[in-house]
C-alpha cells in the first residue's frame, strides 16, 4: 500500500492521490478532448481551439496526478498535476468570452452590448492572458524555493479571472435581457440559435465562477486548510465542473453561430427607439 513520505523537510502532497480517481477522471478528459478535437476540425470553428487545448491541459494534468500516487516524494508528477489542472480552465474561458462576441454580431446586437463590441473580446482576453502567466509563473517560483511567492501568484491569477468571468457573465446577462426586450430583425431568426449558444454560456461561466472560488478558497487557506488535505473537494469543486463544462460546450457547440457572420448588416427593430435601458 502505497504510503505518503515528506522529501527532506517539504510534503508535496497532504494525502496520497487516489490512482482509481486519477484514471476515472483522466479517460473523462482523453474521450471529451477528443470529441471537442473533432468537432474543432470538422466545424472549422477555430476561435475554440483554445477550448480544446484547455482540455489536454486536463489530460496532462491528471496523468501527473496519477503518476504522482506512487510517487509522493517526486516533484515532476506534483508540478504537472497542479500546473496544468489549475491552467486548464483558463484556455476553456478563451474561447467562451470569443462566443459572445460572436453571440451579440450573429444577431446584430452591437448596440445592446455594455462594453463595445470591438472591444469585448480583447478585454476580457487580455485579462485571460494575464490570469494564465501569472499563475503559470507560480509552479517556477516554487520550485526555486519562493513556495509563499507561488502562492501569492497563483491568488492573484485566481482573482484576476474570478473578476474577468464575474463581468463576463454580467455582460452576457445584461445583453440577453435587453435583447429580450428590444429584439434585432436577425435574434428572430429560428435557424439562428443565439439563445441556445446565450443560455451555454451562462451554464459553463457559473461553473467556472464556482471552480474559482474554490481555489481562492483553498489557497487562502493553505496547507493546513480542510480543501489541501482532503482530495474529495479537489474532484468535487474542480474536476467534476470542468468535465461538465466539456460536455455541454460541446452539446452546444457554438459552430452554428459562423454562418451568420458575413451577413451583411440589417437595420435593427430597435434603431428608431434610442433604447439604452438594461
Amino acid at each position: 500500500m502505497t504510503e505518503l513520505q515528506p522529501r527532506g523537510t517539504y510534503i508535496f502532497w497532504s494525502y496520497v492521490p487516489s490512482l482509481g480517481a486519477a484514471v476515472i477522471f483522466l479517460l473523462l478528459f482523453i474521450i471529451l478532448t477528443g470529441l471537442h478535437t473533432w468537432k474543432l476540425f470538422t466545424t472549422r470553428t477555430w476561435f475554440c481551439i483554445s477550448f480544446t487545448l484547455g482540455g489536454l491541459f486536463e489530460v496532462i494534468g491528471y496523468i501527473g496526478r496519477a503518476a504522482a500516487h506512487s510517487n509522493t516524494t517526486t516533484m515532476g508528477p506534483y508540478i504537472v498535476s497542479n500546473m496544468f489542472i489549475l491552467l486548464g480552465p483558463t484556455l476553456f474561458a478563451a474561447s467562451i468570452y470569443m462566443t459572445l462576441s460572436r453571440i451579440i454580431r450573429s444577431v446584430h446586437g452591437e448596440h445592446l452590448s455594455v462594453i463595445r463590441i470591438s472591444r469585448l473580446t480583447k478585454t476580457f482576453v487580455w485579462g485571460d492572458i494575464l490570469s494564465f502567466i501569472v499563475q503559470g509563473n507560480s509552479s517556477s517560483l516554487s520550485v526555486l524555493g519562493y513556495p509563499l511567492y507561488g502562492k501569492i501568484c497563483v491568488l492573484v491569477g485566481l482573482a484576476i479571472q474570478l473578476l474577468s468571468f464575474a463581468i463576463f457573465w454580467l455582460t452576457a446577462v445584461v445583453f440577453g435581457k435587453r435583447i429580450r426586450r428590444a429584439p434585432t430583425r436577425e435574434s428572430l431568426n429560428r435557424d439562428l440559435p443565439w439563445q441556445q449558444s446565450l443560455q451555454m454560456l451562462y451554464v459553463v461561466s457559473s461553473l467556472v465562477l464556482v471552480r474559482s472560488v474554490f481555489r481562492i478558497v483553498e489557497y487562502v487557506l493553505g496547507d493546513e486548510g480542510y480543501p489541501l488535505r482532503h482530495e474529495w473537494m479537489m474532484y468535487v469543486f474542480d474536476g467534476v465542473p470542468m468535465v461538465v463544462v466539456m460536455l455541454v460546450f460541446y452539446l452546444w457547440y457554438p459552430s452554428r453561430l459562423r454562418g451568420y457572420l458575413d451577413l451583411d448588416t440589417s437595420v435593427p427593430l430597435t434603431a428608431t427607439t434610442g433604447y439604452n435601458g438594461v
